[in-house]
């Protein structure tokens, strides 16, 4: 069960606090399958860093599985965020550096496991996401649809309670765009909340609960 109660956040600015988002209340159970829209700017995002134990609120709560990630110490949090939610950003974020396949396990190094069972759920997710052929390749060989189908795997490897995507196909040409959000859909399931923030209305009516962001309030849509 994800639950955020009353989350509001604002920055300092020199005219007096800027207030982004107010008074924010959801409470999602697993399975759970949720868009939220809103145009550049309205706060979309940093709602969903406030509930991924990304950015804290500045007044309010949120509790994943029943703890509040923002009472836990670095290391802890850290720990949660790993654990429990997965993250798949506007930007890929993929490391350069490392192969497809080397990209997905990356969050498994912290777990640390010695057995090869991260290898073989990664080799798996990438083939349901359609890049079994891709394993050994770099990002910078990959197709902007390909680096976001990555990062989704990247996302999924630790079976998150929680995946949050962040303008998933923001960045993508239509086509790939339909095949990244029918991957979201497919890959959702019973155990998992999925909520994707975005402004695109063709991507946030394929979910069956829609909200949007709209001065400040989250409301149903």
């Amino acid at each position: 069960m994800l639950k955020a109660e009353n989350l509001s956040k604002e920055y300092p600015t020199p005219a007096g606090p800027l207030r982004i988002v107010s008074d924010v209340s959801l409470t999602l159970p697993p399975g759970s399958a949720v868009s939220i829209m809103g145009p550049s700017g309205s706060g979309k995002s940093t709602l969903l860093y406030m509930m991924g134990a990304l950015e804290p609120p500045s007044s309010g709560t949120v509790t994943l599985k029943g703890q509040n990630p923002f009472l836990l110490n670095a290391k802890e949090l850290a720990a949660f965020r790993n654990r429990e939610i997965g993250f798949v950003f506007q930007d890929h974020c993929l490391l350069p550096q490392c192969s497809v396949l080397e990209n997905v396990l990356t969050p498994t190094m912290v777990a640390a496991a010695s057995n090869g069972e991260p290898t073989r759920r990664a080799t798996e997710l990438l083939k349901q996401v359609g890049l079994s052929e891709r394993l050994e390749h770099r990002p910078a060989q990959l197709s902007g649809g390909e680096k976001q189908r990555a990062a989704l795997a990247r996302a999924l490897i630790m079976k998150p309670q929680l995946l949050l995507c962040d303008e998933p196909t923001g960045n993508l040409d239509q086509k790939s765009a339909e095949m990244v959000a029918d991957l979201l859909l497919e890959t959702q399931n019973a155990e998992t909340i999925l909520i994707v923030v975005t402004h695109s209305k063709e991507l946030a009516a394929r979910f069956p609960q829609r909200f949007e962001l709209r001065n400040q309030h989250l409301e149903t849509l």
